[in-house]
């Protein structure tokens, strides 16, 4: 689909905008009619270990679903680093989340309302921008970060060689190579963040083992930071899935973490 075409869906129409210049930096907007209340925004940030093969309709169904919840979205795509480098990536994913203050002023969305989240690859993402963009003083602030399965551990997946050798691939190198950007891509590495957090895992997850979300919860916990755990049945895409029991969890736990909001 062309970036700022909009197309026809189920209940609420898809915007497709572009937040630059270059034809992977756009993402996918469903938001309530004109007129309407403003509604809580998620920002999906699919995964696929930060490999070009695997592109944001892994989010469509969750995006589907939170529209159904009365829930807007802002699906975004993003440059991989296997094509264009690590700082290309960790550049769009903020540009794009920060594009939301000038969509907020175009539909109605409550950007106090921001949550994040981010499956696999995505859910580190999602904490990486959240920690940077709490450290900003102005713009864009979420007020949630929700994990499916993130690799939070960089270090620990790189030396678990998770995805084939997908960390390494994607930062440039090793751990013990590239000590400084892995400290500052690593949600492990980045505690307290100072926000809300949903971490979500699954009992059969081959691909992010759930001790590496189980570790980092206790790091946060210890940190300060206020965190929600949820564990349950499934692999890794049932985090993913609609109509799981994880996912209708998740949704749950996400917006009571919004508090009065």
């Amino acid at each position: 689909m062309r970036p700022d075409s909009e197309a026809s869906a189920s209940p609420w129409p898809v915007q497709t905008l572009s937040y630059g210049s270059h034809p992977e930096q756009f993402g996918q907007l469903r938001v309530p009619p004109a007129g309407s209340a403003p509604a809580p925004v998620v920002v999906l940030v699919h995964g696929g270990y930060w490999r070009s093969r695997w592109q944001l309709d892994l989010m469509d169904p969750l995006a589907e679903d939170l529209a159904r919840r009365g829930i807007a979205s802002w699906n975004i795509e993003y440059r991989r680093p296997d094509r264009h480098g690590w700082d290309a990536t960790t550049t769009d994913v903020e540009a794009a989340v920060r594009y939301l203050d000038r969509l907020g002023g175009r539909f109605p969305v409550d950007l106090a309302r921001l949550i994040l989240a981010g499956h696999s690859a995505g859910g580190q993402l999602a904490a990486r921008v959240a920690a940077d963009l709490l450290a900003d003083a102005g713009g864009v602030r979420p007020a949630v970060v929700v994990s499916l399965a993130g690799v939070l551990d960089l270090a620990e997946a790189q030396r678990r060689d998770l995805g084939g050798g997908a960390v390494a691939a994607a930062l440039g190198g090793t751990a013990p190579e590239l000590p400084g950007v892995y400290a500052a891509a690593s949600p492990s590495q980045r505690l307290p963040l100072g926000i809300p957090q949903v971490i979500v895992t699954a009992q059969d997850d081959s691909a992010v083992p759930s001790d590496i979300s189980d570790r980092y919860v206790a790091a946060a916990r210890a940190a300060g930071d206020a965190i929600t755990a949820i564990h349950g049945d499934g692999d890794h895409f049932t985090l993913i899935d609609p109509g799981s029991r994880l996912w209708a969890d998740t949704c749950q736990q996400m917006l009571a973490a919004l508090g009065n909001r």
